[in-house]
């Protein structure tokens, strides 16, 4: 059926950014299939073709309605959109799929039922083979909307085609969802290790959840979050996997137009929006919806050079930042720069400072889960200790669970480790003092608000301590970096301008210590 002339004429542009279509309307219920008027036979199916041309910049999302009867137990949808040649440098079509239910399509409101983003050509809705990515449940009657996502459009335009397909018949048996438990057995108050930021088959990483626990456990991790992008679909399926070594914490990837973000420690089935952009003046509404759940607010990769993945709402809303995301890059060096000079304004401000914190992103072989990962010191092994762990900065980031660190500053009969404060007289000496395995030759840096202040190589081993001597009134934070060898086996040095990283990759990188001169 195509309605490519009605559905161009009938379209309307609403605020936000939002294209909403004409409806596309089924027959009635005894023109498909029923054996007595009213009455539709089980299992007819009657599909609907929908196609269309939008411009570039024609609109952030793309709403057709779709008016769904009585008697209907399952909606499935597929699509497809053309790729026309475009010069270098241009971008060229790529667009997101997604569905809302009867209950609209609101920003943050109820009505949301699934997105596929561009994984996935075709899904399906239901209340018990709904496709990952989706929520199951019953298709009530009402107006659902399917939902396109057009973030990149040719010069020439794309051109869409949309099937929807309506079974009619009883509802299946309803879902029973197997959420993960709050707590694992864990070692009390201790140092655990995480990956926050993964992706399965419920998005659009190439994982099985099970895939994904089977490679935290492989990895050393004793907990993972769960961060499928714009889905809260996964949460119903992890309490098959975590158990008494590994806790599994619910969250997910909000993937804007102006970047992305993680909402780490959500309650279970709770779904963040993702529908705007910075000069909407949203984020911060949705940064206390995860709040109001003790959960975290993370930018994620802010300087990620993909399309919409740079960070530009700000970090006012923020609980911590990603400043390594996977292998180490230039990105993440951009990445820890900015967040330094976000220490320095913190302290000389004396306001709160922002954690940093690191995450492998894994969504597919060869990407390595737990490559990097961050070490929590955390009162137990539970989604509420591990979210305020990390909130409080008690956190250091390593490559693998082969690199440890421990770091402490000790003066005045007082010692203070990693997000703590050591308060001393101006002029009393403070020894700084990093322990480090796991790293051959690695280069120990020790950073403060006027940058680096010592450096120091390791043996082959990889294994070593090193101490330095500061004051509180020389040092307003210090916080230590452990690099690999660069390529060409030399350590790094500062300073140094060139067309490769000027230190080597990353291997462990701790938040600060805070020094503060005694009144």
């Amino acid at each position: 059926m195509d309605r490519r002339a009605l559905l161009m004429a009938g379209g309307v542009l609403g605020a936000a950014g939002v294209l909403t279509l004409a409806p596309v309307g089924f027959a009635a219920a005894d023109e498909a299939g029923a054996t007595a008027p009213g009455t539709p036979a089980d299992g007819t199916e009657v599909t609907r073709t929908v196609t269309g041309h939008l411009d570039t910049g024609a609109a952030d999302f793309v709403h057709l309605p779709v008016e769904v009867p009585r008697g209907v137990n399952q909606i499935a949808v597929s699509y497809t959109y053309d790729k026309p040649s475009v010069p270098s440098g241009t971008p060229g079509n790529s667009c997101d799929i997604g569905i809302f239910d009867e209950r609209g399509t609101a920003l943050g409101g109820r009505g949301f039922r699934g997105w596929s983003g561009g994984a996935r050509t075709s899904f399906v809705v239901n209340s018990e083979d709904t496709t990952p990515g989706y929520l199951p449940g019953p298709v009530n009657p009402g107006t659902w909307h399917i939902i396109l996502g057009p973030y990149q459009v040719a010069p020439q335009g794309m051109d869409y085609s949309v099937t929807v397909t309506l079974r009619y018949g009883p509802a299946g048996a309803p879902f029973e969802p197997d959420y993960p438990s709050e707590r694992a057995k864990g070692r009390g108050r201790a140092w655990y290790r995480g990956d926050c930021h993964l992706h399965t088959v419920h998005s659009d990483g190439k994982r099985l959840p099970s895939e994904v626990a089977a490679g935290a456990r492989e990895a050393g991790l004793d907990f993972i979050v769960s961060t499928d992008h714009n889905t809260s679909s996964a949460h119903a399926v992890w309490g098959a996997y975590d158990g008494p070594d590994l806790l599994i914490i619910n969250g997910e990837e909000i993937t804007t137009r102006n970047g992305h973000w993680l909402a780490l420690g959500l309650d279970s089935g709770s779904w963040i929006d993702w529908r705007y952009r910075s000069r909407d003046d949203a984020f911060p509404r949705f940064a206390r919806q995860v709040r109001r759940q003790g959960g975290l607010v993370v930018p994620a990769h802010p300087y990620c050079p993909y399309i919409a993945s740079q960070w530009k709402f700000g970090y006012e809303d923020a609980d911590a930042v990603e400043v390594w995301n996977g292998p180490w890059t230039y990105d993440d060096e951009s990445a820890v720069d900015t967040w330094d000079a976000m220490l320095g304004t913190a302290m000389r401000s004396g306001r709160d400072w922002l954690p940093a914190m690191a995450n492998s992103d894994a969504h597919s072989v060869p990407q390595v889960i737990g490559l990097p990962q961050t070490v929590v010191y955390a009162d137990d092994l539970s989604r509420p200790a591990i979210i305020q762990g990390i909130r409080e900065g008690r956190t250091y980031v390593a490559e693998s669970s082969a690199v440890t660190v421990a770091f402490t500053a000790t003066g005045g009969g007082r010692q203070a480790g990693i997000a703590e404060t050591l308060q001393v007289a101006a002029d009393t000496p403070v020894d700084v003092r990093l322990e480090v395995s796991g790293v051959p030759g690695g280069t120990v840096r020790f950073i403060t608000d006027e940058g680096q202040m010592h450096q120091e190589s390791l043996n082959t081993s990889g294994t070593g301590t090193v101490v330095w001597r500061t004051t509180a009134s020389l040092a307003a934070y210090v916080r230590a970096e452990v690099r690999h060898p660069k390529a060409d086996g030399t350590p790094g040095k500062g300073n140094t301008m060139g067309p490769d990283l000027q230190w080597g990759p990353m291997a462990a990188l701790t938040n600060p210590i805070v020094l503060r001169v005694k009144d």
